[in-house]
């Protein structure tokens, strides 16, 4: 599978047999230009969208018939087993920010979860439900989400072997959210990818934890 990081929280999956999903896309421009990564104009098969904001759920740029999920369940699409799990966008169970969906994807022997607009860390019970995960793409940014020690604490909790930081402050995104460096700071197992998409199967999975910087593609 190849994850490719767009940039905020918005990541392409592209299965071994050709299964395209987006998940979060964001509106080029949002909030006055304050998220000026470029638009997604790639097709999808499959977009999912974690909440219904305008940094997560824009999908009129992207090409092709797609199936959207944007409500907890179990889904199947082209293959890709989908799992949405319900959170919330704050610690408050959601009283400030409204619901948010944990999204548990499926496919050529690896599990991704995208943990959308996560605002708190996991309870037992969430943590069961999302289950065991080989890539974690994970909010580290704060403010709208969980901040680089709850994010750490989440990781921790779900073990994937590898870890995707996202929603963080950039070059084209200028949300009053830290950098990526809060959250990778003391952390020994960090690597930059040096591009904006990996390659992953099974067998390259690495060994022991590791985090993995992309570059935004947009």
């Amino acid at each position: 599978m190849k994850i490719k990081w767009y940039g905020h929280a918005s990541f392409k999956i592209t299965t071994e047999k050709g299964a395209k999903i987006i998940i979060d896309p964001y509106q080029s421009g949002a909030f006055g230009g304050v998220i000026s990564y470029g638009k997604i104009t790639e097709e999808a098969d499959i977009v999912l969208t974690s909440h219904d904001h305008d940094d997560h759920n824009y999908t009129k740029d992207i090409k092709g018939t797609f199936k959207h999920i944007n409500k907890a369940g179990r889904y199947e699409e082209k293959g890709v087993q989908i799992r949405a799990i319900p959170s919330y966008h704050d610690p408050s169970r959601g009283k400030e920010r409204g619901q948010n969906l944990i999204f548990v994807v499926e496919a050529d022997g690896l599990t991704v979860g995208h943990m959308g607009d996560l605002g708190h860390t996991l309870a037992a019970d969430t943590l069961k439900l999302v289950g065991k995960l080989d890539i974690l793409l994970l909010p580290v940014g704060g403010f709208y989400t969980i901040n680089a020690d709850e994010a750490t604490k989440v990781m921790n909790d779900l073990a994937p072997m590898m870890t995707i930081p996202m929603h963080y402050k950039t070059d084209k995104c200028n949300l009053p959210i830290t950098g990526v460096e809060e959250f990778t700071r003391n952390k020994k197992a960090v690597k930059a990818a040096g591009s904006s998409e990996v390659e992953i199967t099974k067998a390259t999975l690495p060994k022991s934890q590791e985090v993995v910087l992309l570059k935004h593609a947009l």
